[in-house]
């Protein structure tokens, strides 16, 4: 079997597509409807409490010697045998299922709101699912060079957003900071650690594939939250500065009111057009990463010979969920904001934390030798 390999730029790249998509948009419009003008800070919080999980998760899956760990459930395996990696397979699957809706939201709303509110629904889910699928096939390597043209399209679209809303900038509308309080700012935050919960466990998949991951993946996993944050933030203080609180409030998608709102020069006065198509890589990473971890967790807990066999049935689950979830607006704004939260959490922050523990705990076992390579 050829060893997949990933490198430091890539590992980074694929955690910021992985939180980008969905949080310039539908996260700021929810923070912004809970604090105001303040959602920048709530952003930074939530940056802060990212970085924290991303270390703990690299020290809970740091190299054990003797021991061959290709993913957060063949740490199970080690741990506590084979049950315990089948559960924690079992977990992701269902983590990565509920946080597709989600990601449909994002990418269904966009554009069927914006552009195309005659297509079927339909169309958008396989459209999206279909490309997924094909990324899924080849494998995380062809992910990892799309997260990099992802980051080029990202960098592009929030230098565009800067150009054309800075002549708007109002910084009164940023005022008064910290309105609500700081505890409101902080349960706000927890919209965002949504989307680096994603991201978080994405990593747990794919951090023994990148180069050094196991022993310098902590670094390059912080980078990539940071690096998220920060492309972010843009638009979590651009949002209140340009429409003010109450305005991105209103919208479900708040950034593609913001992009209707930027002006670059004379001949592009409707950058929203422009917008999608710099975003469509992000979105589209987040659902072929989506769909490559169900069929990897569902190919560990049915014993399939290959990922690519649960391509197929994984896509047909997913596309079901995202279908009944994106179907009823008001279904997806109450799961989107009172639901997938405490589901996202709870296991970003929870399995790593259990992992490491265990693995303090149980270190004279893990640490035996065991019939598998140690990784080089």
């Amino acid at each position: 079997m050829n060893r997949i390999r990933l490198s430091n730029g890539m590992f980074m790249a694929m955690i910021v597509n992985m939180i980008y998509a969905k949080a310039i948009g539908v996260t700021q419009g929810t923070i912004s409807r809970l604090i105001g003008q303040d959602m920048w800070i709530a952003t930074l919080l939530g940056t802060l409490q990212g970085l924290l999980i991303i270390y703990v998760l690299h020290w809970a899956m740091r190299r054990l010697p003797g021991r061959r760990i290709t993913d957060l459930p063949s740490l199970g395996d080690a741990l506590l045998g084979r049950w315990f990696g089948h559960l924690t397979a079992l977990i992701l699957v269902g983590f990565f299922l509920a946080g597709f809706g989600p990601i449909m939201i994002t990418f269904v709303y966009h554009l069927k709101d914006y552009f195309l509110p005659e297509v079927p629904l339909a169309i958008f889910i396989v459209s999206g699912l279909a490309v997924g699928a094909i990324g899924c096939y080849y494998g995380l390597e062809v992910m990892g060079r799309l997260a990099l043209l992802g980051i080029l399209f990202i960098f592009l679209l929030n230098l565009l957003i800067v150009i054309g809303s800075i002549d708007e900038f109002d910084i009164l509308n940023m005022l008064p900071v910290l309105e609500h309080g700081l505890p409101n700012a902080l349960f706000a935050s927890v919209h965002f650690d949504a989307d680096w919960a994603l991201a978080a466990m994405m990593a747990a998949l794919v951090l023994p594939h990148a180069q050094d991951g196991l022993v310098r993946g902590g670094r390059f996993g912080a980078a990539g939250i940071a690096a998220g944050g920060v492309a972010i933030m843009i638009w979590s203080i651009l949002e209140p500065a340009v429409l003010s609180a109450e305005v991105s409030s209103q919208y479900t998608v708040s950034c593609m009111k913001l992009a209707r709102n930027a002006h670059v020069g004379t001949f592009l006065q409707r950058y929203e057009m422009i917008m999608i198509a710099l975003y469509s890589v992000p979105v589209l990473f987040e659902i072929m990463f989506t769909l490559y971890a169900v069929s990897a967790c569902s190919t560990r807990l049915f014993h399939l010979k290959s990922d690519k066999a649960a391509i197929l049935p994984s896509a047909i689950a997913l596309g079901a969920f995202g279908y009944w979830i994106v179907e009823d607006h008001f279904r997806a704004i109450r799961f989107l904001e009172n639901i997938w939260p405490w589901i996202a959490l709870p296991v970003a922050a929870g399995l790593p934390l259990l992992m490491l523990l265990l693995r303090l705990l149980l270190q004279k076992r893990t640490e035996r030798a065991a019939p598998y390579p140690e990784e080089g």
